[in-house]
Parts: C-alpha cells; structure tokens; sequence
C-alpha cells in the first residue's frame, strides 16, 4: 500500500524538482515560466559619410556609435556622438563646421533627432554659430516642450544652453568654394531673375563635375539610426543643407516625417538628397508605416522611391528617360535589427555591426545615374 503525502509535502517536492529542473530560480507555484526572448543584435546604419570622417579620431562615426551603444550608452547619445565626427571634421564640406553655405556665404545648420524609448524629439533650422546642431537639437528635446527653433531664436536658445556661438563656421575650404561658385554665377553681378535660380544650380553642378565638390557634398547632411540590444531605437540627422540654397531655406533634415522618423515600436528612417523631394512625400515617416504594416527596411524604403518618382512630374526635374533627375537615398533600421540603405540610382551606406564598420552598395530603384 502506497503512502499518502500531506499537501505541504506536494508543494516541497514539486519545488524541489523545479529548482532542479530550473537551476538558481524556482518557478512561481501556479503561472507558467517566463519566455526566454532573444535580444536583439545592435546595429548603426547611416549614410555613406558615417565610416568615412573621423574628426582626427581613431573610429569613424558609425564605429564611434555602436562602440557607445554596446557599452551601455543611451542610443541616441550613441548616435549623436557618432554624427558630432562629420559636424566637427573640417574635411566635411556637408555638415556642420565648414559646411558649404548658403547663397550669401554664411553657414546655416538643421538638425533633428528622435528618441524611441520615450517618444521624443527635438530640432533646430537656420542655426547660424554653432557647429554642432545635432547637440542643440538634442538641448531641445531635453529642456523644452517643443519639437524645432529656428533662426534667431535657435541661436539664442543654444547660447542660454551653454553653447559657444561663433561669428562664421566656414572654413578656407568652404570660403573658397563658395567664392568659385560666386564667379561661376555671377560675373557681372546679378542675372536676369527669372534665370539666376537655373543658373544657381547649374553653376554648383559644373563644380561638382569638375571635382571640386563631392557629389554627396553639394546636398550635404549625415543620418545615422541605430538599435541596441534592447530593441531600443533612435535617430539623428544634421546637415549644412543644400549648398548655394537662398538664406532662410530649410529642407527636410530637421522635419520630423521627412529628414528622419523614429517610432520606437517599430524602427527608424532617414534620408540624404533633394530635400523638396522627400518633404513633399514626408518619406521616412511613410517607410516607418510600411514596416508597421509589415514590409522590411528594403521593402519599405522601395515603396518611398516609388512614390517620389510617381509624384516628381516637373519637367526640369527629369531626366532623359523621364525619371527623377536628382539622387536620394533612405537610411532605414527596424526594432528587430533587420537594416537596409535604398536609392533612386546607385549608391552607399554605411553600416556598424559586431563584425565592424562597412561601406555597403545600397538597392537602388533605377540603374545608371540621375543624369542620364
């Protein structure tokens, strides 16, 4: 005849088993175990001048970041740190400190960057004086309650920050092209006005054909997007904007949608190329609802391509086959890690992983080139 075992001894005995099954931790009498998840492997995507500047530093700006994020650094703080490499390098002729400037030759700064974890974001436009907008866009999301200062007020807010305001951020290089492209459109003082704005970007054409501007250059601007092991996601763009652009214009860089989204539920996006392009479509937010209906990074960036091309119907904005005559490209990383670099033509990205910073061949929608 078997013995009977009280209750007590039931709830030791069973105990007993799951400590041995379960190692240290015994599960809770009644629920049923915690799911083991996988974390996720981090990741830095940005456009191709992330693994190219260093700043005189020993890492590019992608390494700079996932080195930071794999340390247990905040992935925006990450990101921003990477970027701050292009923004203070004075080789960068499209970002930050000796940034190409606008018509007048003075260098105006946008930033924008979002924070995924805590739903955030912050942005400065037309900031003039300081050489790191991507920091004071940062300041914005940290200490106001708004999304973007412009002008004045930016540098105004920057200055009450602590930031030191400099009276020109152009470097001999940015000066001196500048003073190239003033010969180039200007020789005998003003054009016509109905033919200055045409003349304006054939002019920084010609120089980018004649290799005295990096075809990157002449749009400007660096996104950089990044996941850590806890799925948490952020992003950061900042740019000198279009070269030669008339004082005031602000393109897609810091508009939240446009330059760079973030939904921290689902992923990142951001671009580089013709702003007015990307801002009429608000393309990264677009690519960030694809990935929410479940399309990947590659997939989502294709459908934005798609819908700037079906929406680009000026003439002047065509090439000979009836395509976009100008470049754009879309940086995109999902909560999962999954990561993609798309373009209208051919181009690069750059990408940070645990096996190093790479310069990959982004999926471009058209073969050839945008002049073709």
């Amino acid at each position: 005849m078997s013995k009977k075992i009280t209750r007590r001894e039931f709830v030791q005995t069973g105990t007993a088993v799951g400590v041995a099954i379960g190692g240290a931790s015994a599960p809770v009498f009644g629920k049923a175990p915690a799911l083991q998840t996988s974390s996720v492997k981090p990741v830095v995507v940005a456009s191709n001048n992330g693994n190219v500047y260093k700043n005189g530093g020993a890492q590019t700006g992608v390494q700079k970041a996932f080195n930071l994020i794999t340390r247990g650094t905040d992935v925006l703080d990450a990101l921003i740190a990477g970027v701050n490499n292009c923004e203070l390098d004075p080789a960068e002729s499209g970002v930050g400190y000796g940034g190409l400037p606008n018509a007048d030759g003075i260098v105006q700064l946008d930033s924008c960057c979002m924070h995924g974890p805590t739903k955030r974001a912050g942005g400065v436009a037309a900031l003039e004086g300081v050489r790191t907008p991507s920091l004071v866009a940062k300041a914005v999301l940290d200490h106001t309650d708004h999304h973007l200062l412009v002008g004045k007020g930016a540098q105004d807010f920057a200055r009450n920050m602590g930031f030191k305001i400099e009276d020109d951020l152009n470097t001999e290089k940015s000066r001196g092209l500048w003073l190239e492209w003033k010969r180039r459109i200007d020789p005998e003082h003003y054009l016509d006005p109905k033919k200055r704005g045409q003349a304006s970007h054939m002019a920084g054409l010609s120089m980018v054909r004649d290799g005295l501007i990096d075809p990157m250059s002449y749009y400007g601007t660096i996104n950089c997007d990044g996941v850590n092991a806890k799925g948490e996601v952020c992003g950061v763009t900042t740019t000198s904007g279009l070269a030669w652009k008339i004082p005031g214009r602000v393109g897609d860089s810091p508009i939240l949608g446009a330059g760079l989204y973030v939904d921290g539920d689902i992923g990142a996006a951001g671009s580089t190329g013709r702003g007015e392009a990307n801002l009429y479509n608000l393309c990264s937010f677009l690519i960030v609802e694809q990935m929410r209906m479940g399309k990947s990074p590659k997939d989502a960036g294709m459908e934005a391509l798609r819908r700037i091309q079906k929406n680009t119907v000026e003439k002047r904005l065509l090439n000979a086959r009836g395509l976009p005559s100008f470049g754009i490209s879309f940086y995109i990383v999902n909560k999962k890690g999954e990561y993609a670099g798309v373009s209208m033509y051919g181009a690069t990205y750059a990408v940070c992983t645990e096996n190093g910073p790479q310069t990959l061949q982004c999926e471009p929608l058209h073969p050839g080139r945008a002049t073709d």
